[in-house]
């Protein structure tokens, strides 16, 4: 990290909300005329991602003695005292406070108060952000929601975002069209529990609707795509959309967490195992293309080897491609941590089998893939002689030989599959 004197520099951890929230925040930074400051924007998520965030803020400091340190996001709003407390940090923000403008004259750097953080459950509303890109991204983020009302027992989350709030259909549609505008070729909708949009806004629309909405008013959208979904909240609406909308992505990652009903209780989620099967077996009835991903956690309190093998059995009986396993990390304020806890060890070997499997599926997929013409988006511009990588609609990594722009679509043939990205070749 160099030149002090630099733009403000934005260091994001955790999510996509997170990513779309960064992008705020450099916009307000800039017009701002904020310089020699670093801003981390922490992710709670998991106890690791805290660590790495305090270890990344002490790195910094001893890089740059004279550089300015901003802590926020969700770290930082549920525990500001301890990064407060941090020598190397000069101003504590709060998920709100973050996202406020006027936060960043001077960043109140100046003022004697160090921590400016909140009520964050207080907070009624959402407010839409128009950004104009994303740098060095050829995809955009559009939130359209913030905060979960539910209270999972092992999640730390809604203590750092509040509760949930929705952003009005009309701002998101502005948003997407000016992102359409500037070049963008694929919008995802994320938000921290986008399934639960719409209950706080007038006519209670549901994120199926704003989803129609969207494919409706800006026609010229080439993809839209959807960040973690809970599938039991998926109304009747969105079922349509995600099955016959060519424009919608067939690739959903599922909030699952696990795969055996006991587990699922003492979690607190509101699904079963058999309402996550029936889910993937009714949409790929409609739209035998798609492909799922999920979150599963490895090794929750009071998990036995009987209901890991559940979580196991799940990936095949719904046909996850994509997984993303977190061995249990206990966070200090939820029920969980008070559960009796399975030793660590087992939880890394639980993970590691897990990750495994999901392997095994994502290779099994890959080579299927083979033989199949794709539609890339392509990430990195082109270079003569060099391959420049990209997304599947299927999300699925790929390289092509080509001379290509970034953040345009490229249509070309599976020949192949190594290490894990599709090579492909441009069809003319």
């Amino acid at each position: 990290m160099t030149a002090p004197e630099n733009k403000a520099k934005l260091v994001t951890f955790g999510c996509r909300l997170n990513t779309y929230e960064s992008e705020v925040m450099k916009n307000h930074a800039d017009q701002a005329g904020l310089r020699n400051t670093v801003i981390f924007n922490t992710c709670a998520v998991t106890a690791e991602a805290t660590r790495q965030a305090r270890q990344s803020i002490r790195r910094t400091r001893k890089e740059n003695p004279d550089v300015k340190i901003i802590v926020t996001g969700c770290a930082a709003q549920i525990t500001p005292e301890a990064f407060g407390a941090m020598d190397e940090v000069d101003m504590v923000l709060g998920n709100v406070e973050k996202l406020q403008a006027e936060s960043y004259l001077d960043f109140g750097l100046d003022k004697a108060e160090k921590l400016l953080v909140n009520d964050i459950m207080a907070v009624k509303e959402t407010a839409n952000h128009l950004i104009e890109g994303y740098a060095e991204r050829t995809r955009a983020f559009v939130q359209v929601q913030n905060g979960c009302d539910h209270r999972c027992t092992f999640c730390i989350i809604p203590y750092g975002r509040g509760n949930s709030r929705s952003v009005p259909a009309g701002e998101v549609i502005q948003q997407v069209q000016r992102l359409v505008d500037n070049g963008y070729q694929e919008v995802i909708i994320t938000g921290v529990d986008i399934t639960s949009y719409g209950p706080d806004l007038p006519g209670t629309p549901s994120l199926g609707n704003l989803c129609q909405k969207i494919l409706k008013f800006v026609p010229d959208l080439k993809r839209l795509r959807l960040s973690s979904i809970d599938s039991i909240e998926i109304d009747e609406a969105l079922f349509q959309v995600i099955t016959e909308e060519d424009r919608m992505m067939p690739h959903l990652h599922l909030s699952l967490q696990a795969g055996d009903n006991m587990i699922l209780k003492r979690m607190k989620r509101r699904h079963s195992r058999e309402d996550s099967i029936e889910f993937c077996q009714r949409v790929r009835a409609a739209r035998p293309d798609v492909v799922f991903g999920a979150d599963i956690i490895a090794g929750f309190p009071t998990e036995i080897e009987e209901m890991f093998q559940n979580s196991l059995a799940l990936v095949e009986d719904c046909d996850l491609t994509y997984l993303h396993v977190f061995p249990f990390s206990a966070r200090e304020g939820t029920p969980a941590a008070k559960m009796p806890a399975v030793p660590k060890t087992i939880r890394k070997e639980r993970a590691a089998r897990l990750r495994a499997l999901g392997q095994m599926q994502f290779d099994r997929y890959m080579l299927s893939q083979v033989g199949r013409a794709v539609s890339i988006l392509v990430e990195k511009p082109g270079e003569a002689g060099k391959s420049v990588i990209g997304h599947t609609e299927h999300f699925a990594p790929a390289k092509i030989l080509a001379d290509l722009t970034a953040g345009s679509l490229a249509n070309a043939r599976v020949t192949g599959y190594e290490n894990g990205i599709l090579i492909t070749e441009l069809e003319r």
